[in-house]
């Protein structure tokens, strides 16, 4: 059994954040940013305001000590711009306690209009109208109750449709590629960088009977390029460095001219900035929403 070293911190914000960008250079296989949730999360309300976690996970092994010291040493100098951030706690956990660990805190949520997020172990009195998604996250992030996930469902159950074909950039658990399709898109591509979060996307969209409408693969934007690949819409819940850094590797091209891409991971205050990096390259801003202190965009690219 697999044993796991977990950093936490409990913050708001943009602390939060930048926090979550600071642990991205030292943890494996990603960073969570969740809201704690004071009970069931079972209510067509967004989430309240409030505190954010940020969790990322390193391996327990020889490695750890030199690892902790690092995560250290970068908060404490993170620490000096945003003085408010916590120290880190470190907690040793098995895999299988960490998997049965979050689930406690896992529940169904309704998103938009009909989305039903729940997870694949809880069962619920469900609507006529209701689309239901059965989520098993694992250690891939991606459950639904973030508001940064919350937006780009929102989004997906504005713009699915019969005649579209979909990218999820980003995937993570694969939430916002089911959604999809099962709103409609008959076509989904959902690619991530991170073996794991590839593995578990798959698994979920079996879980949801969803595979012949989504692939799940691992891969880049830049292999998406290569491959001349293109969509007529897309998603991406990604931090706003990373969205910066793809806006300079040819972002605009994998979605067709007049196309959509909604972005999301977005702090209210990075927003802006972001905003003039995507017009910069051909996809200015149409559409802006907000939950929390969280922001969601949605660009057109020009023709």
């Amino acid at each position: 059994m697999s044993r796991w070293i977990q950093i936490s911190l409990t913050l708001d914000g943009e602390g939060a954040e930048a926090v979550a960008d600071t642990l991205r250079r030292y943890v494996h296989q990603g960073v969570s940013i969740e809201q704690p949730l004071p009970g069931e999360a079972w209510s067509d309300e967004p989430l309240p305001p409030g505190p954010l976690v940020v969790r990322g996970y390193i391996p327990a092994d020889e490695s750890a000590p030199t690892a902790q010291r690092q995560i250290e040493e970068a908060l404490y100098y993170l620490k000096k711009l945003y003085p408010l951030i916590p120290a880190p706690e470190f907690q040793v956990i098995e895999e299988e306690e960490w998997a049965e660990a979050w689930k406690k805190h896992y529940h169904p949520i309704r998103i938009g209009q009909r989305i039903l997020i729940k997870p694949a172990w809880v069962e619920v009195e469900m609507r006529p109208e209701d689309i239901v998604i059965e989520m098993d996250p694992g250690m891939a992030f991606g459950t639904g109750t973030h508001p940064t996930t919350q937006l780009c469902l929102q989004a997906v159950e504005r713009f699915a449709g019969p005649e579209t074909r979909l990218l999820d950039l980003g995937t993570g658990s694969g939430v916002l590629a089911i959604a999809a399709a099962r709103l409609g898109t008959p076509h989904v591509f959902a690619c991530d960088i991170d073996p794991l979060a590839v593995r578990v996307a798959q698994e979920n969209v079996r879980r949801n009977g969803v595979q012949d409408r989504v692939s799940v693969a691992q891969g880049s934007l830049a292999e998406l390029l290569a491959e001349g690949q293109c969509f007529d819409w897309a998603v991406a819940n990604l931090t706003a460095r990373v969205i910066t850094e793809l806006a300079g590797q040819g972002l605009e091209r994998v979605i067709q001219p007049g196309g959509r891409f909604v972005f999301s991971g977005l702090i209210d205050t990075q927003a802006e900035e972001v905003a003039d990096v995507l017009e910069a390259v051909g996809l200015p801003v149409v559409e802006r929403e907000s939950m929390s202190d969280w922001v969601m965009l949605i660009a057109e690219r020009l023709a």
